[in-house]
């Protein structure tokens, strides 16, 4: 049995707290319904930190939700020591992103919000909140209002508040994107420390993240969701927690592992974590109609094409995260909408331009808009519809309230919207047609180019 086999043996025997069961969540009815998770199967076992790794699209923070009960799943079950969950789950703190402190409270008093829903008594509530206070580093701090304080501080003030309920299971839904790279870090560490010395009540730990560099050096288990709609596309076990995680040459290869997976949403896992070769699964029938295009403005598009052009034209994602101080999600982002324009492949783990991705990098303003022009036309599904109802619409103007009303068959309402946003920022660098805001309404220019059937 090879080490990665014993490492997942081992947590399949530790004790399910929450598991989810054939989970699938969907948005609307049919026929505008729109699948966000599909299937999903997970177990959050004792004595492990499991992170949740996906693409956008991916429906990491929904299940997160639904396994909290906040939510509740369209089809399947949520289980907590195997009993069906009903309302919320009482076993889970959550720790968000944005902090969420209400700015007329103190430290203390927004720490001592964790308790207000129990039967506690005012001094106990208060005895509590202070023991949190101090385990988490903010002794000092206590009077102090979140105006005073700095990003760090406000997550610990957070995590403070997530821990003074003493949760069996503590999730965190991108704790530490929003901060300094070196405050992010040292958070990282001090919770990790505070959970493996046992110092806090939690049990488990369950985060989503889109920083694959965080997942590696913290988790125990790597859950992996592919995307549109959210699936498991499998699972891989950690590094041993003995590890010095950061430096070892092992935390390299796992993250380029993830990212390889990550950018061949189609191909088995199994067969990238053996590296063999092996054509594409073909893809089920699926009710998606439109490409997902990522969002991504046309500046930051033609800028990574300019950096890799400067790097010599190919690149190792992990190392271009590093490079550009990036997320995987944001960079992510940037790879597939540069794939999906025909200007740069995804292969093995890194990103390579095509003759077209160094045509544009080498052109001036002017042969640049040609270039994307050229590929946007071959490549966006979108961008060809609008200039095909522009071409046959009568003085060549169209609404759109039905391009986002078909986009609403695939996509979730603010998603659609955010896809047509997108297609209009790229459509109007390429010139293919124009956009007025206020009217909601395409149109064609007299010198617009026509779009080859």
């Amino acid at each position: 049995m090879t080490p990665d086999q014993t490492a997942l043996r081992q947590a399949t025997e530790r004790e399910v707290i929450i598991a989810a069961r054939g989970v699938s969540k969907y948005y609307g009815e049919a026929p505008q319904r729109v699948l966000v998770l599909d299937d999903i199967t997970l177990d959050l076992r004792a004595d492990e930190f499991v992170a949740l790794l996906g693409p956008s699209g991916s429906g990491k923070s929904t299940l997160l939700r639904i396994l909290a009960g906040l939510s509740s799943p369209s089809s399947g079950e949520v289980l907590v020591h195997g009993a069906p969950l009903v309302g919320v789950n009482p076993h889970v703190a959550i720790v968000f992103q944005s902090f969420a402190l209400y700015p007329w409270l103190t430290v203390q008093d927004n720490v001592e919000l964790g308790l207000l829903a129990w039967d506690l008594p005012a001094a106990e509530r208060r005895e509590r909140a202070l023991r949190a206070i101090d385990l988490i580093g903010l002794d000092g701090f206590e009077t102090a209002y979140p105006r005073e304080l700095s990003g760090g501080m406000k997550q610990r003030v957070g995590l403070a508040r997530a821990l003074v309920v003493e949760p069996e299971v503590l999730f965190l839904d991108e704790p530490f994107s929003a901060l300094d790279v070196l405050v992010a870090e040292n958070l990282r560490h001090e919770l990790l420390d505070l959970w493996r010395a046992r110092k806090i009540f939690t049990r488990s730990i369950l985060m989503v993240t889109h920083n694959i560099d965080e997942a590696v050096q913290m988790a125990d288990r790597l859950v992996i969701l592919g995307a549109n709609p959210g699936r498991v596309r499998g699972e891989l076990p950690g590094l041993p927690r003995e590890e010095p995680r950061p430096k070892a040459e092992a935390h390299a290869r796992l993250v380029d592992m993830v990212y390889r997976i990550m950018t061949n949403p189609h191909e088995e896992i199994s067969v990238l974590l053996r590296g063999a070769p092996s054509a594409p699964p073909p893809l089920a029938p699926s009710a998606q109609l439109y490409q997902a295009l990522p969002q991504v403005s046309v500046g930051e598009l033609t800028g990574f094409i300019e950096r890799l052009y400067g790097l010599g034209g190919r690149e190792d994602l992990y190392a271009f995260a590093r490079d550009l101080q990036m997320e995987a999600d944001d960079l992510l982002a940037l790879a597939q909408a540069a794939n999906l324009l025909g200007f740069a492949d995804l292969e093995a783990g890194d990103v390579l331009l095509t003759a077209a991705g160094r045509r544009l990098a080498e052109a001036d303003i002017l042969e640049e808009k040609v270039i994307f022009r050229e590929q946007a036309t071959i490549g966006i599904a979108l961008i060809r519809q609008i200039m095909r109802e522009l071409e046959a619409a009568p003085e060549h103007r169209i609404q759109e309230d039905g391009l986002l009303k078909d986009l609403q068959r695939s996509f979730s309402v603010p998603e659609a919207r955010r896809q047509l946003d997108t297609a209009i920022d790229w459509g109007r660098y390429a010139e293919v047609f124009a956009y007025d805001d206020e009217a909601g309404e395409f149109f064609l220019e007299e010198d617009a180019p026509a779009i080859k059937a």
